[in-house]
């Protein structure tokens, strides 16, 4: 049974490792992130385009966490992003990590991501390839 009806831009499981748990014995809050980085970067990769160049690149712009179930030892658990809001030169890039069967909600929330010119540093339009595909 999922927890949420929208259809996720991506998905990737995650085999939990040791070295992740804190002294509380539950994946440490700073390994979520860890774990939303992989899926962005793994997700823009899947797009099969160029979504960072010499002349732009994404930045992290804002984070929002909200933590609802620590996330057990051992487990494996899913990252999903879905599109929230696709703007002139950023993305809100909405994110779930769930237990593996969809039916724990571990951790949602949202980031978001702003291209900028590498030289400058202001911002700059959307890789075609992400505006496409987080607004299919």
């Amino acid at each position: 049974m999922s927890l949420d009806n929208r259809t996720a831009l991506f998905r990737m499981p995650i085999e939990l490792r040791w070295r992740d748990l804190d002294a509380f014995n539950h994946v440490n809050n700073s390994n979520f992130m860890t774990y939303l980085e992989e899926a962005r970067i793994r997700w823009f990769d899947s797009v099969g385009e160029a979504w960072v160049t010499e002349e732009t690149a994404p930045l992290l712009a804002a984070v929002q966490m909200n933590y609802r179930v620590p996330i057990p030892y051992p487990s494996s658990v899913v990252v999903e992003l879905y599109a929230e809001r696709v703007g002139t030169t950023s993305v809100t890039v909405g994110h779930r990590i769930a237990s593996e069967d969809g039916t724990v909600l571990h951790a949602d929330g949202h980031v978001v991501m702003v291209w900028i010119d590498r030289r400058s540093g202001r911002p700059t339009p959307l890789p075609e390839a992400i505006r496409r595909v987080a607004s299919a």
